[in-house]
């Protein structure tokens, strides 16, 4: 195949990757092309990544190496800091470390912190009791907890939300409303969350069956492509042509890999490529190219060979560093006693983020613009605008 031609129509891919195609498109490219394992590494990039955040699925033994279990003495902190808020008469949007007081569990967040940054770059808080909480005040817990881990939330929607809800809605929205995995019972392939630092997860409930989330380190598949298709590393680190869905203009351009300061940084997500149910891929922009569509399923298929399966628990809060380890979830069945639902945020902190790419910073700016007194926080599930099809938008 021609590159011209290779460049004129999308490629046959979809967002579910699949194995048979992936293994195909590559024999038939190393075929045809022999030259592109001959090909180096970009301009900086290194032959390999030496760090903690270098790590397989298979290096973890157990839960208590990532787990970190709150004491009675702990939840007893986060009661007195939930009537502290409250006593203040504040807008959620003020929650952070002096408005919600944790003294002695405060300080041990704070070095949990560094860990995301400077360490293996995950961890579980467990324990929160859901049940004890209203609706409005687990809201204030996730939220309190977090802004010790990263002082600033960054905007999830365009009204000022800063918290979405992470929970199948495919059952009770008109056809044609959903544009994203994340509302669906459905498989959520490997990806990154784009424009921030850390994503929290907070289970509220859990499925009846399925629905692990996988986490896998961007480290560990770089030095596997690196070393074995450097090829893949150079078309991750060019340009791509990220769907807007219809907005004006219709694509942004930039690349999905970085190095920069000692760093490899990841930021994509599948969707943005392939389209996804209620928003399918936008056919007046740029194709992917058969590289591409190779690098996205490479990109999946080790982060899947690679990954560590979370044991997610009722009151368990999830913290990834989003721009060194990319995440997925499996399939799952809800029942009206066992029904998945998330709390998410996106955070960044200040003090221990690391240097951004030039090309990602306005995206990070249009993110974290948002002030504490518009910040809105949804109480209830609702599908994000970003990913509303038009059988929701009005």
């Amino acid at each position: 195949m021609s590159v011209a031609l290779e460049q004129s129509q999308q490629p046959d891919i979809t967002y579910i990757p699949d194995r048979a195609k992936w293994v195909d498109r590559t024999s038939k490219r190393l075929r045809t092309c022999p030259f592109l394992l001959s090909i180096p590494l970009p301009d900086g990039f290194p032959s390999k990544i030496h760090s903690p955040l270098v790590w397989e699925g298979k290096d973890w033994k157990n839960e208590a190496q990532w787990v970190f279990t709150l004491s009675s003495g702990h939840l007893k902190e986060i009661q007195s800091a939930v009537k502290h808020f409250k006593g203040l008469g504040l807008n959620f949007g003020f929650i952070d470390t002096k408005t919600f007081p944790l003294p002695q569990l405060g300080s041990e967040l704070k070095v949990l912190a560094r860990e995301l940054h400077q360490g293996r770059g995950f961890f579980v808080l467990r324990g929160v009791p859901v049940d004890d909480y209203s609706k409005d005040d687990i809201v204030l817990v996730f939220a309190g907890i977090s802004a010790y881990i990263a002082e600033k939330r960054a905007l999830q929607d365009s009204n000022g939300g800063v918290l979405s809800h992470i929970k199948d809605l495919s059952n009770i929205l008109p056809k044609g409303a959903i544009g994203g995995p994340a509302y669906t019972t459905v498989k959520q392939v490997f990806h990154t969350d784009l424009g921030c630092d850390v994503v929290a997860l907070f289970a509220l409930q859990t499925s009846a069956e399925g629905g692990v989330s996988r986490i896998s380190s961007t480290c560990r598949v770089y030095n596997e492509l690196a070393e074995k298709r450097p090829d893949l590393i150079k078309t991750l680190a060019e340009s791509w042509p990220f769907d807007r869905f219809g907005k004006d203009p219709p694509y942004d351009e930039r690349p999905l890999l970085y190095y920069l300061d000692e760093h490899i940084i990841l930021q994509y997500a599948r969707r943005y490529f392939t389209g996804y149910e209620a928003l399918p891929r936008s056919s007046a922009i740029p194709p992917i190219t058969e590289a591409q569509a190779e690098a996205l399923d490479a990109l999946h298929f080790l982060g899947e060979k690679f990954s560590l399966g979370l044991n997610f628990m009722k009151g368990d809060i999830q913290y990834i560093n989003n721009l060194s380890i990319f995440h997925a979830r499996d399939g799952f069945r809800d029942t009206p006693e066992n029904t998945r639902h998330l709390l998410r945020l996106w955070l960044r902190n200040e003090e221990l983020a690391w240097k951004l790419p030039d090309a990602l910073k306005p995206l990070w700016i249009e993110r974290f613009a948002v002030e504490p007194r518009n910040q809105t926080f949804a109480i209830e599930p609702v599908v994000r605008n970003e990913v509303q099809g038009k059988g929701l938008k009005k």
